[in-house]
């Protein structure tokens, strides 16, 4: 049998879900966001970060992750998220919620101001352990997201696609959508082999993901 480039990651072993799960079962908090290099918290433990498109649902997928339903800000309007935001994570993690790249509805110097912070960020950052670039199930690989991509390729940062909203789509659909997401995921060299499937919603690939973030080191 012919295995897939990219799988989708299987559902975490008992050992790695718990340890994701006492890892967010910590206290999280919103440190700080961040505006300029020069206000970045001192590197000094592990760290992920969150990329994707404006309305992607990063803020959904966060607040799924760490069960609190507020603590990245969500909202319909794109873009809305134009700071570096940090939250820690027990006493061992940053978690990082970038700037949504691509359409934002915000004047056009702030969005360059932002996207170039974002590019400093992923190019500068020695502590940044895995870059999590979420892709709306629906849509898949766009033009836009192959920037970041290709940005982090440059960096040497490994990325990982997340899967967002996979509960809108499923069958021949979701099938498609994944052959689509492989054949882009190919052209980059930092790209992790396998794909994280999730739905914020139903809960689907958060343990997973939980895990995944709780084994780095």
């Amino acid at each position: 049998m012919e295995t897939l480039p990219f799988p989708i990651a299987d559902e975490p072993e008992q050992d790695a879900a718990e340890r994701g799960r006492i890892l967010f079962a910590g206290e999280t908090d919103f440190l700080k966001g961040v505006v300029a290099m020069s206000g970045l918290p001192e590197a000094d433990r592990i760290e992920v970060c969150f990329a994707g498109r404006s309305n992607v649902g990063k803020s959904t997928l966060i607040n799924a992750l760490t069960g609190r339903k507020a603590l990245a800000r969500a909202s319909n309007t794109p873009g809305r998220t134009q700071e570096v935001n940090f939250f820690t994570l027990a006493d061992s993690h940053y978690l990082v919620d970038l700037p949504g790249y691509g359409y934002a509805n915000a004047p056009l110097p702030v969005v360059e101001k932002w996207q170039a912070l974002l590019k400093r960020y992923l190019s500068g950052r020695q502590n940044l352990r895995r870059a999590f670039v979420l892709i709306d199930t629906r849509h898949g690989v766009k033009a836009v997201d192959h920037e970041i991509m290709s940005l982090l390729d440059s960096a040497a940062v490994t990325f990982q696609v997340v899967l967002t909203k996979a509960d809108k789509l499923r069958g021949t659909a979701l099938d498609d959508i994944l052959t689509q997401v492989r054949g882009q995921l190919a052209r980059h060299p930092a790209a992790f082999p396998e794909m994280i499937l999730t739905s914020s919603e139903k809960g689907e690939g958060i343990a997973t993901l939980r895990a995944t973030i709780a084994d780095l080191v």
